[in-house]
């Protein structure tokens, strides 16, 4: 890393640790219904809000109904946007003309936006229409968002309360956090991204022509779009000659801001933050990144200041920032290394295919593993193009279940459920009865955090198993071998964790994939929100057990090595024998020369 890559790093988690605190507090009186700077602004309109949707801000939910309002809600939001989708050659903002999404796609769009997952099996700019993108996508990347973290408020809240059934309002909870903590930072943050050349406009495609006329070779393709090839196999090819390009539009820095502040990663263009419009410069770069991060970080504050020890939210904070740097160390590592067979033929250096000069390989690396960390999905940068052990990080953060930061809300109670299982753990080792927060942790418990944790794993295992032995989804590989495995693999993980950024080099565009990615996005948001919030009932219900000396100190620096102890042991345990078929044997194989 240069001098000025160190310094651009190190000035980043400066400002993110320095705003977590602030922030975390102010959404702990958010959702503690206080009043904040923010309330002369939006309690009008949440008191609205409320009026015309008939919801009582005061009437609380059981585990039961809190789950029920969140499945029906989005349930609803299913149907709206799935129906927009299927109806978008009708609705209005659509210049290009743009006709409506094919059922299979529609299904797997409508899927991947609710649950906040924004897997993009499609060309944002030749198949999104503006109405789409801004009443459909856009919309879904706020409330999807909110409703993760509705869920770990009401987790935090099962802590806190003592022999009690009630958990709080969903409505009231996903209200709030749309209006006083989403919707304000992304206005202000779109107007920076404004600022740097992110485009916003309503204007139709500016077709320009080139300065000069290029030439190449173009691959034909059969009626079914797969490549044509000559009698000895070889492609064929027809010669093209391009006199000028089309330029997309569209309003793009109001998705921008809210795609990555809320974790969704959805790009308004198919290349999603690696486009200039979408992010144009470094210090763009670096904002972008921050937004990810900013929310599941705050919200360790804010579960400190919930369950009244911050030290609690701080040693949670350390286990996420600890993974996040070491991964970023590891990537950074082993791209700047390059590829021994290009350094062969004389081409050293860093490995640079698939990533923007502007953004440096410091802050390429640092974009990756925060978006994969995290449950975003944004790129910028080709994960396919990444050297095997590279590309294998994004992969292993994915597959982790996203706790290094993770999503809004979604990374928290996953980091949650981790800590339970390790208090767990541990009262076994010493012959106790294992406690959280006051909270003894038995089997209701237990159960309910091996589902949260190993839903997704247990998905993309089969998932990714099905698709091995299946001509369709194996026709789809553009690449054989371990490689392709990774393909595969990385896709169904990123569906069933909720993440959305992909691989490529493979048509994911086609039945089973819709299909099948479908379920597995609703399999890996919905069993484990359903088991945090039967979980956060399970332990409101108990009575609060003061700290003994047999307690095992969950604020400690001892208990944050043994928590990233226990995520990792479990992350090897699933998952080894699948990254050995893929990015592993691909590493060895490019050692040994191939």
């Amino acid at each position: 890393m240069s001098i000025n890559e160190w310094i651009e790093t190190i000035l980043f988690f400066v400002v993110l640790l320095a705003l977590i605190k602030p922030l975390g507090i102010f959404m702990a009186r958010v959702y503690q219904g206080e009043r904040n700077f923010l309330t002369p602004v939006f309690a009008p309109c949440e008191n609205l809000l409320y009026r015309i949707c008939g919801v009582k801000k005061d009437e609380e939910m059981d585990w039961k109904r809190y789950a029920w309002a969140m499945v029906l809600f989005n349930l609803v939001l299913f149907v709206a946007l799935f129906a927009m989708m299927m109806l978008q050659h009708l609705l209005p903002l659509n210049p290009q003309k743009l006709p409506a999404f094919t059922w299979q796609l529609a299904l797997n769009t409508a899927v991947s936006f609710v649950t906040n997952t924004n897997w993009q099996a499609y060309s944002g700019e030749t198949t999104a229409s503006y109405f789409t993108q801004m009443v459909g996508l856009a919309v879904h990347n706020f409330v999807s968002a909110a409703t993760g973290m509705a869920i770990v408020i009401a987790l935090i809240r099962g802590f806190v309360r003592r022999k009690t059934g009630v958990l709080g309002n969903f409505w009231v909870d996903m209200t709030r956090g749309t209006l006083y903590i989403l919707l304000p930072i992304s206005l202000l943050c779109a107007l920076v991204l404004v600022s740097q050349g992110v485009i916003q406009n309503f204007s139709p495609y500016k077709t320009l022509p080139l300065v000069q006329a290029i030439s190449y070779d173009k691959p034909m393709l059969d009626d079914k779009g797969a490549p044509l090839t000559d009698a000895k196999g070889n492609p064929v090819t027809e010669s093209v000659t391009v006199g000028e390009v089309t330029l997309p539009m569209g309003p793009v820095a109001s998705q921008e801001a809210i795609k990555e502040l809320g974790t969704n990663g959805g790009g308004f263009f198919n290349a999603n933050s690696s486009h200039p419009y979408e992010n144009p410069t470094p210090l763009s770069h670096y904002l972008e990144i921050f937004l990810i991060l900013l929310i599941p970080g705050a919200l360790t504050c804010t579960f400190g200041v919930m369950v009244g020890n911050l030290r609690q939210g701080w040693a949670l904070l350390g286990v996420m920032l600890f993974l996040l740097i070491a991964s970023f160390a590891v990537l950074q590592g082993v791209e700047a290394s390059g590829n021994p067979l290009l350094a062969k033929l004389g081409v050293h250096g860093a490995n640079m295919e698939g990533k923007e000069l502007r953004f440096s390989l410091a802050g390429t690396s640092l974009f990756e593993v925060a978006t994969t960390g995290t449950s975003c999905g944004a790129v910028a940068a080709m994960h396919d193009s990444l050297t095997p052990l590279g590309g294998m990080i994004p992969l292993a953060l994915i597959l982790l279940g996203e706790v290094v930061f993770g999503g809004v809300g979604s990374g928290l109670y996953t980091m949650l459920a981790f800590a339970i299982i390790a208090v767990f753990v541990s009262g076994l080792m010493i012959g106790r009865t294992p406690e959280y927060l006051g909270k003894k942790i038995e089997v209701r418990e237990m159960w309910l955090s091996i589902v949260t944790i190993l839903t997704a794993g247990i998905t993309v295992l089969i998932l990714s198993g099905v698709a091995m032995i299946t001509p369709a989804a194996v026709s789809s590989m553009a690449n054989p071998a371990a490689h392709g495995l990774s393909e595969v693999l990385y896709a169904f993980a990123s569906m069933a964790n909720n993440n959305g950024s992909a691989f490529a080099g493979l048509n994911a565009n086609v039945g089973f994939y819709n299909l099948l990615g479908s379920l597995a996005m609703i399999l890996g948001r919905y069993l484990p929100a359903i088991a945090v919030l039967a979980m956060a009932g399970s332990l409101a219900a108990k009575k609060y057990v003061p700290p003994s000396l047999g307690t095992l100190p969950t604020d400690k620096v001892p208990f944050a090595l043994w928590l990233t102890l226990v995520i990792l042991i479990v992350g090897a345990l699933t998952f080894f024998p699948a990254l050995s078929l893929g990015p592993i044997v691909e590493h060895l194989t490019m050692l040994g020369g191939k």
